[in-house]
Parts: C-alpha cells; sequence; structure tokens
C-alpha cells in the first residue's frame, strides 16, 4: 500500500479514538463536572449527531479546496477540538469541543475513501479503502483501552490531550505523504445532490443504515447479556470488548481483499452469515463459549461489509458525476444505523423479550440489508453504469 495510506490510517486511529473512548470516560467526566452519567453520555451522542449533521455542512464548505488541503484542514478541527474538550472549564464548552471534533469524521472518511481508492489500482481500490478503515479497527483494540487507562490513571483531560497529539502526528503524515492533486472545479449543490436520486446509491446507502446497525443492535447490550444470561463475572465483559475490536479488525481486512474480486457476493455471503450468527446467538445464549464466538463472528461479518459499502456507494456516486457528498454523507450514516441498532436493541428488551433479544432483531436488520443488496446487484446489471460495475472493479 502507497505510504500516503498510512497516514490517513493514523488519522482514522485518531478520529476511532477520540469517537470510542468517551464510553470508558463517563464516571471520571461526571465526576469532574458533577453531573450524572446519563448527562455526561451526551458527549457520544453530541459527537454522533455532529457526525451526520456536519458531514455534508463540511464538504459543501469545503468543496472549492484541493483534496489534500481539504484533509489537513479537517484535521486541524480535529486536534482544536479535541484540546478544547481537553481544557473545558464546563460541560457546555467540553460539548462545543466534541462538536466541534465530530465535524472531521464523516468528510475525512468520505474524502480519504476516495483518494485511497485514487491511490491504488482498480484491483485494489476496496482493499485501500479498508486499509485507511483498519485505523478505526485498531483504536477499538488498542486507542480506546489506552484512553480509558490514561484518564483511569491520570485524567480524562489527558486522554483527549493525546489524541490532539495523534491528531498532529496524522496531519504531519498527510502534509508529508499524501500527494497534492488538481484544484477541483467545484460543483454545483444541485449535482451533488444529484447522487441522492440514483437509486443504486441510495440502495447502497440503506445497506449502510442497516448492516453494521445488526451487530450494534447486540453489542450495545453486551454487558448483560453476557452477565444476566450467559453468567459470566462482570469482570469478563471487558475481554468479551475486546474480541468485538479483534472481529471488527480480521472482518475490515478480509471483506477489502474478498471485495477487490467480487464485491456484490461479498456482501450477500457476510450479511447472510451476521443474520446466522446473531440467531445462534440468541439460540444459545446460555453458553459462554457460543456466546465468546458468536462476538467475534458477529463483528467479523459485519465489519467485513464496511469497506465494500463505502466503495459501493462511492461507485454509484462517481456515475452520478458526484462522490464527494455521497461519500461523506454515508460515513454519517454509519453512526445513524448504530444508532438505531441501540434503540431497537433497547425497545426488545423494554417490551419483555429479555436481554438476548436484541440478536434476534439484529439479524432482522441483517436480513434486511441483504435483500437491499441483491435488489442492488440485480439493478446493476440490469443498468450498467459508464463506470465499472461494483464488484467487476
Amino acid at each position: 500500500m502507497p505510504i500516503a495510506l498510512w497516514a490517513l490510517a493514523i488519522a482514522a486511529f485518531g478520529i476511532g479514538t477520540t469517537e470510542f473512548v468517551v464510553s470508558g470516560l463517563l464516571p471520571e467526566v461526571a465526576a469532574t463536572f458533577d453531573i450524572t452519567i446519563p448527562v455526561a453520555g451526551h458527549m457520544a451522542t453530541s459527537y454522533a449527531l455532529g457526525v451526520f449533521i456536519g458531514a455534508p455542512i463540511t464538504i459543501i464548505l469545503g468543496a472549492r479546496l484541493p483534496r489534500k488541503t481539504m484533509l489537513a484542514g479537517l484535521l486541524v478541527l480535529f486536534i482544536v477540538g479535541n484540546i478544547v474538550t481537553a481544557v473545558a472549564p464546563t460541560y457546555a464548552v467540553a460539548l462545543l469541543g466534541r462538536v466541534i471534533t465530530s465535524l472531521t469524521h464523516g468528510a475525512f472518511f468520505g474524502i480519504g475513501s476516495i483518494m485511497a481508492a485514487d491511490l491504488v489500482a482498480p484491483g485494489r481500490r476496496t482493499s485501500a479503502i479498508a486499509f485507511v478503515f483498519t485505523g478505526l479497527t485498531v483504536a477499538t483494540l488498542i486507542g480506546t483501552p489506552a484512553g480509558t487507562w490514561l484518564a483511569q490513571t491520570v485524567s480524562w483531560r489527558a486522554t483527549f490531550a493525546a489524541i490532539a497529539v495523534v491528531g498532529v502526528v496524522a496531519i504531519a503524515g498527510v502534509l508529508a505523504w499524501v500527494p497534492r492533486t488538481e484544484r477541483q472545479t467545484p460543483p454545483r449543490l444541485g449535482e451533488e445532490l444529484a447522487a441522492f436520486t440514483d437509486v443504486r446509491c441510495l440502495l447502497a446507502m440503506g445497506i449502510t443504515i442497516l448492516g453494521p446497525a445488526a451487530f450494534f443492535t447486540s453489542i450495545t447490550y453486551v454487558a448483560p447479556m453476557a452477565t444476566e444470561v450467559a453468567g459470566f463475572d462482570a469482570a469478563a465483559v471487558t475481554w468479551l470488548l475486546s474480541l468485538f475490536g479483534l472481529g471488527l479488525f480480521v472482518g475490515n481486512i478480509l471483506g477489502g481483499r474478498f471485495a477487490d474480486k467480487a464485491l456484490m457476493p461479498l456482501l450477500y455471503v457476510s450479511l447472510s452469515a451476521q443474520a446466522v450468527v446473531l440467531l445462534a446467538f440468541y439460540a444459545f445464549a446460555e453458553s459462554q463459549i457460543a456466546s465468546a464466538i458468536s462476538i467475534f463472528l458477529m463483528s467479523a461479518f459485519g465489519f467485513a461489509t464496511v469497506a465494500p459499502i463505502q466503495k459501493l456507494v462511492t461507485d454509484n456516486a462517481r456515475a452520478a458525476g458526484a462522490p464527494n457528498l455521497a461519500a461523506a454523507v454515508n460515513i454519517g450514516l454509519f453512526n445513524l444505523g448504530n444508532a438505531i441498532g441501540a434503540g431497537l436493541g433497547g425497545a426488545v428488551i423494554a417490551s419483555g423479550y429479555g436481554y438476548a433479544a436484541p440478536n434476534w432483531a439484529g439479524a432482522v436488520l441483517s436480513l434486511a440489508a441483504l435483500v437491499l443488496a441483491v435488489a442492488s446487484g440485480v439493478l446493476g446489471q440490469r443498468e450498467p453504469s459508464s463506470s465499472p460495475v461494483p464488484g467487476n472493479a
């Protein structure tokens, strides 16, 4: 892989860490500002909403900039946002820092995935996108535990300061390694919005929402599922989440590699397998061994779809002449899917179906995503675009 992809992956690691680490910092944040933990949880909610709303805004505002300049500017926002959070004198200022930081997320991954695909041969484009997303998965394996440890031993403020340092390293890598591109002719907003009228692009975005949402429906409630149903000790939740992170890492790598050979078949297999694993998790939730295996497999099959879906959206948006906005919005839709999955899991538990119920609810979402994938594949065969048909690149 070109060295420029390492700069993008380092940035992805920092972005992933600042997104996920909050879950481990809530007690310390709550104690600092004398608020309840649910209120402190708004640090996660504000970030997710900022990603969803901020992605199209930052893409539109930066449309006239060369992509390398845009990436560097986004990382400046990332650094500033984390510093504001680290030194925040009040909780409101800390939330402001989180919102500033979130403005980086969608646009960076949107533009970064396009640049990654352009830096390699056509047959390696999904692998290149997956390589960038590897930084996100490594954040769940290393960044989040390390940030939580730093918060517990030093301060949660030190965690955000350290993440800002990662941003400095990332921006140095982008400036040194990412090649310059010609200044873009700024597309008209109407042209950018045209991608959202393309049926294949909309189908791919639907898969974005439903596919990864399936495993978030389950993993959001893994703690009560593990302790109340499978009989694990509370301490075991930590290594179960590590298994989840390992599954994300493995699935991302393998998904990108196999999707370069056959993108649509990869989606069919991974979405089907995710549904089967989630149903098995529901059926054997009382078994500790089955639970551990299921957590790894559902995250592996679930995240194997992420880079391929991003490429599918980008390919179809390119055909419509407007890849930037669609690619960035699609990243926001991943976050929307996560919220939908968590909400659905909570709803089935609240309805009295038990702590294992999010597993079958997630399987339903995965099957719904499979239906959209099949429809996208059929439509792609019937209506070939001017760009290579996704899956045959």
